[in-house]
């Protein structure tokens, strides 16, 4: 487990991967409900885990939010699957969340034992998803560059996108959902690679530097 104030720089190719993988997947619960009214609201990338953002539809204040801290490998030193994390995260929110000492960029952080859970089975939605997003997004063999590794919502029109970039670590971008999105969209690689936009936030320990894009 990493401890609570590590921060990501030095970038582990698998775990990147990984953690790609993993926020590819749950990407439809931000829209669709995890449980309930209980939605997805961010996927942090840290080192050897991930950290799950769980919270209301429109949460957006830390104190509102949950982030399940999820290892990347099982007991048996295998990789955590997608639909794993989303199961265990099931079951997590399905009840109320265990006392916790910890906190993360002000909200409660939560050490998942995956051991102690089991993981919530795969309901219908999930199934239609994984059809769908098979025939309308294929796998394909060069993934985008530098890859999307993480997110987090941090207000009604903002967000925070996390970026793995070759030999400077995860670079944290953020950006409006309003806006000329098309125009960024196209220039968040280039723009996340130009080091004179990097500065520096103390308070997230999910990246080694950020950039200011809501004015872009």
């Amino acid at each position: 487990m990493p401890k609570l104030g590590q921060r990501v720089s030095g970038l582990c190719e698998e775990s990147v991967e990984q953690q790609a993988y993993i926020t590819r997947f749950l990407l439809d619960y931000t829209a669709v409900p995890l449980l309930g009214q209980i939605f997805l609201r961010g996927v942090l990338p840290t080192r050897d885990a991930v950290r799950i953002v769980a919270g209301a539809a429109d949460a957006v204040a830390p104190n509102t939010l949950i982030a399940y801290e999820i290892p990347l490998v099982d007991d048996d030193d295998e990789p955590v699957t997608a639909p794993l994390a989303l199961g265990w995260t099931r079951t997590l929110v399905s009840s109320s969340p265990p006392s916790s000492d910890a906190s993360v960029m002000g909200m409660s952080l939560v050490r998942v034992d995956t051991s102690a859970v089991e993981p919530a089975p795969p309901v219908r939605t999930d199934q239609g998803l994984r059809i769908l997003r098979t025939l309308a997004w294929p796998a394909i063999e060069t993934p985008p560059s530098p890859v999307l590794c993480g997110f987090l919502f941090t207000g009604q029109d903002s967000m925070r996108l996390y970026f793995a970039v070759e030999e400077a670590g995860v670079i944290a971008a953020n950006v409006r959902l309003t806006g000329a999105l098309t125009a960024l969209l196209a220039a968040l690689p280039t723009l996340v690679r130009e080091e004179e936009r990097w500065t520096a936030d103390e308070t997230d320990p999910h990246c080694v530097h950020t950039i200011d894009l809501t004015a872009w």
